[in-house]
């Protein structure tokens, strides 16, 4: 495998994961990620009702079709029930995890018991935090601290590329750092805060990063040196570890909460689509006057497609999640065979 060029840096293979470039992606991220799921989905209902309305105004439809009216309003009824059945299927799954017996369970408390020791024990503090946000924020700054140690305890005058690899490296520790704590300052310290933070902390290539260092430049590095890097490894497996933990208990919480409000919006959803059929039912034509005909049907359709509104808006949240959170450690299938600063040949005797 060919070597990169010599003006590649680590930073140009990290993931950058949401960085607000311009209006267009804090636009895409708030719709994707940042924005309140209720808000959204609240938005594409509104949506539906302001298009349903200008499309009658132009006249490409009309509300005055008796049949095709009745008939659409029959096959929402059958797609809401449908998206409801769906939905309670999903529900019945999530708890099905949450059923254990005492042996699980209490293996399942001391493992997080002992994952919160190692925290404290690399943070050199008496007990990790019990806020998500906090814990995450706290790996963060271990991080930090060593990175800078890093730089410090590096000692290669004779070797310039060596050393401007491990400077690059901690300096985007530091800047995915700095990124990780304004995103905590400037947001609500919640759970989902926190796993949104540690998404953008791209732990995984820095750990593959951090353990390339290790492996090809150990015999050149002072112990001191090494020592760094060692804990920095360990606080970069803590960190991804945290963030693995969070995000399935943050997507049980979200499809959870989901579930619940499909079947609150399902119920209006449904007997807006019987309303709809009423209100076509008399022979003579629809009961309500012309005037007011496409802004009554166009909020009961709005209302109608809540619940779909509202699996849009979670599973485009929940996929985004999934999506950006594949790597497991260091091994990242969205990398690609060439990137990186690191050529790997068989005779390479380092990870």
């Amino acid at each position: 495998m060919a070597a990169p060029e010599a003006d590649e840096t680590l930073e140009s293979y990290g993931s950058d994961i949401g960085r607000r470039t311009n209006s267009w992606t804090r636009l895409q991220e708030w719709v994707l990620v940042d924005g309140d799921r209720l808000v959204v989905a609240a938005l594409i209902s509104l949506g539906v009702f302001v298009g349903s309305v200008l499309l009658n105004e132009v006249g490409i439809i009309s509300f005055v079709n008796d049949d095709s009216l009745t008939r659409t309003a029959s096959g929402l009824i059958a797609g809401t029930f449908s998206l409801v059945t769906l939905v309670v299927s999903i529900n019945q799954l999530i708890l099905s995890q949450e059923f254990a017996p005492a042996g699980d369970a209490r293996s399942q408390i001391e493992n997080v018991l002992s994952f919160r020791a190692d925290v404290a024990e690399a943070a050199d503090v008496p007990a990790s935090p019990a806020s998500p946000a906090r814990l995450i924020e706290l790996l963060a700054e271990s991080i930090q601290t060593n990175a800078r140690e890093l730089t410090d305890a590096a000692e290669m005058p004779d070797d310039e590329e060596q050393a401007e690899l491990l400077d690059q490296f901690a300096q985007s520790l530091s800047e995915s750092s700095d990124r990780l704590d304004e995103t905590l300052e400037q947001s609500k310290l919640d759970a989902f805060t926190a796993l949104s933070a540690a998404i953008r902390y791209d732990a995984p290539w820095h750990l593959y990063v951090a353990r390339q260092l290790r492996g090809r430049h150990s015999d050149s590095l002072s112990d001191e040196a090494v020592e760094e890097l060692d804990s920095l490894i360990e606080d970069l497996t803590l960190f991804a570890t945290a963030r693995e933990h969070y995000k399935t208990t943050y997507l049980q919480r979200e499809l959870t909460r989901f579930s619940q409000l499909t079947i609150y919006t399902g119920v209006p959803a449904i007997l807006s689509s019987i309303l709809i059929g009423l209100i076509y039912a008399d022979f003579a034509g629809p009961s309500l006057t012309v005037a007011y005909l496409p802004y009554v049907v166009s909020a009961l359709i709005a209302v109608i497609v809540t619940p779909l509104a509202l699996l849009t808006s979670y599973i485009l949240r929940t996929a985004t999640v999934t999506r950006r959170t594949v790597s497991t450690g260091p091994m990242i299938p969205q990398k690609d065979p060439d990137a990186g600063p690191f050529s790997t040949t068989v005779d390479d005797k380092s990870e």
